[in-house]
């Protein structure tokens, strides 16, 4: 139905992440999104003000909440079997593609303009942010299910370490440094005085 867009971004909350692993802390493909735009805003503010770097944080941060809108169509492939080999990837990204455009398609037209990058981004810069964001927003739910006492993440946290290390940015090299340690405090060690 023309002008259902919204309707249907409202639906990311249902469709969950992690489906063949044992959850503790189950998350949806909403959820996820919204710690992948702070994290992917917080590593374009890195880019600018720590590295002066051009970037609009604000642009990356609104990108990197559509980044996985097209999963309200395709549902969330594993890991295991999206990656399994090339030709399952490319066949993968094509459908993400078709609907990521049947999704802009759904929105009043003149709005398609406005949500039409942002579904389809084309920046290497704000792509590589965000993937590098989605990569760290991985990790922290490792380290939150394995602060649970969830030991079902412990390969999945090594080996997304190992990918956000063997293709190292600046910005995540810096945000896992500051900003990564206080994922595995509890709430009384969070300093929360005012």
């Amino acid at each position: 139905m023309k002008n259902s867009f919204f309707a249907l971004i409202s639906r990311m909350r249902y469709i969950t992440r992690w489906g063949l692993m044992r959850n503790s802390l189950p998350e949806n493909i909403q959820e996820h999104s919204h710690m992948v735009a702070v994290i992917a805003h917080a590593l374009a503010v890195i880019r600018r003000d720590v590295y002066g770097g051009e970037i609009d944080p604000n642009l990356v941060a609104t990108a990197a909440l559509y980044h996985d809108a097209s999963e309200i169509f395709t549902g969330d492939l594993p890991s295991p079997i999206k990656y399994l080999n090339p030709d399952i990837l490319f066949a993968y990204k094509q459908v993400e593609q078709v609907a990521a455009d049947k999704l802009v398609s759904l929105l009043p037209d003149p709005l398609q303009p406005a949500y039409g990058p942002l579904l389809n981004e084309q920046d290497a810069d704000i792509h590589v942010l965000i993937k590098a964001a989605d990569r760290l927003s991985a990790y922290i739910k490792c380290l939150e299910e394995q602060k649970a006492g969830n030991d079902e993440f412990k390969a999945a946290q090594a080996e997304v370490l190992r990918s956000i290390l063997d293709a190292p940015l600046p910005e995540t090299v810096y945000f896992l440094e500051h900003c990564i340690p206080a994922f595995t405090l509890t709430l009384d060690e969070l300093d929360l005085s005012v």
